[in-house]
């Protein structure tokens, strides 16, 4: 699958970034997002190198969209939520020029409003652990 060693995405896709990787298959990559709007914020990434939806291959589109429902689906057990936000930017405000899915744990009264998304830090040691527990609900789904 080609990659482009210039993405950040890709590095991580490639086991060369660091990354608190909760999820990897033939196809796809699930990592924390180390500037989560919350905690527990996940990116689902095809190892692929594509920049936008549209570029994606369908013969990665069951696969691409299976990892993200994995992750939907273990997100709540994993962190409490009550469920889910699940975003994908195409050129306009996307950060890395890499096809990504945002899987965001959400609670009622979270204090996330339309677009205009908090950031949140972890603290010394809970990425680990945040990743520990949403690998422990994805073994477990």
């Amino acid at each position: 699958m080609p990659s482009d060693d210039t993405c950040v995405f890709c590095r991580i896709a490639d086991g060369v970034e660091p990354a608190e990787v909760v999820l990897t298959t033939a196809e796809v990559v699930a990592f924390l997002d180390v500037r989560p709007v919350f905690k527990g914020h996940v990116l689902v990434v095809p190892r692929e190198h594509v920049v936008t939806l549209p570029e994606l291959p369908d013969a990665l589109l069951a696969p691409y969209y299976s990892a993200v429902r994995q992750v939907v689906t273990a997100v709540p057990e994993a962190f409490g939520a009550q469920g889910t936000f699940v975003a994908m930017n195409n050129v306009v405000s996307q950060s890395v020029a890499h096809l990504h899915t945002h899987v965001v744990p959400r609670t009622k009264g979270d204090g996330l409003r339309g677009f205009f998304w908090p950031r949140a830090r972890y603290a010394a040691g809970e990425l680990e652990e945040y990743g520990a527990r949403l690998r422990g609900a994805l073994d477990r789904g």
